[in-house]
């Protein structure tokens, strides 16, 4: 793809470039909200369990950020005339974690690793056109995925390869590899918040799903259940094995007084036949 016309990209463009601070600006000076909303609630649930799934994923690692439908500011020129970029999920790996208001490139030292976009009638062809132009060719991301939340089939994936973006191929059960992750995109059939449908989510290799911070409290719950479990039942364990424990020791004692009785019967009859 040919190296794009920054006067061609005004996908959201929101005001005239003197209100822009000088540069180089900073994360605190740039804006960080456009005021317009997801298409659909199917789009902002599909962006968040993509992004909770893989914040508890980075977290569990104490390195990398993600997040979604927010600004990435790339370059100079870009600010000057307000020239936003703001995929709806992006991974950034080998960065400190954090809050962020918008991602700025020159702060931050590296633009992202991963990015996904998801599509609409809208978007869709910015998002497979002019978008995917500038991931290759201005920020170099390594790899993009795009996925249509109502059509989940309208999915792929693209890895940068000497600077031009080849197609993933899909392997088992359609996941596409994300080697900058070492981790897979799967569809899952299932309910997010409520909603039924067919879900783009994050996967090892292995096919088991990354979980939502919802789905590992409710793990941890489980397990703390089980582990509830497991401990009462070796409590009863104990108490039945004390109990045991005491029946034989009562099973003893009366052994014993058993046979003190008859050696004590015995005496008596030998004293008695001695006396006649």
């Amino acid at each position: 793809m040919a190296e794009p016309a920054y006067a061609d990209i005004r996908w959201e463009d929101k005001a005239p470039p003197e209100a822009m601070p000088q540069v180089p600006p900073t994360e605190d000076e740039l804006p960080c909200d456009d005021g317009e909303p997801l298409e659909t609630q199917r789009h902002k649930w599909q962006m968040d369990i993509l992004i909770d799934a893989m914040d508890l994923w980075l977290a569990e690692r104490g390195e990398g950020y993600t997040n979604g439908n927010m600004f990435v500011y790339f370059s100079l020129e870009q600010t000057r005339g307000r020239y936003f970029r703001g995929p709806d999920v992006f991974v950034v790996l080998g960065v400190p974690r954090g809050e962020r208001k918008s991602w700025v490139v020159w702060e931050q030292g590296k633009a992202p690793d991963v990015v996904i976009e998801l599509l609409s009638e809208s978007t869709a062809a910015v998002d497979k056109g002019e978008k995917m132009q500038v991931y290759q060719d201005v920020m170099r991301v390594p790899e993009y995925f795009w996925m249509d939340p109502f059509n989940p089939e309208d999915r792929a994936g693209f890895r940068l390869i000497e600077g031009i973006y080849q197609p993933i191929e899909r392997g088992q059960r359609g996941a596409l590899v994300s080697r900058r992750l070492g981790l897979t995109l799967v569809l899952w059939s299932g309910a997010y918040r409520g909603i039924a449908g067919t879900w783009l989510r994050w996967a090892t290799p292995e096919g088991d799903l990354l979980p939502t911070d919802a789905e590992a409290a409710h793990r941890l719950a489980d397990l703390e259940t089980t582990r509830a479990d497991a401990a009462e039942q070796r409590a009863d364990a104990a108490v039945q094995r004390a109990g045991e424990a005491e029946r034989r020791a009562d099973e003893e004692l009366r052994r014993a007084n058993a046979e003190r009785a008859r050696a004590e019967r015995a005496e008596a009859e030998l004293a008695r036949l001695r006396n006649l």
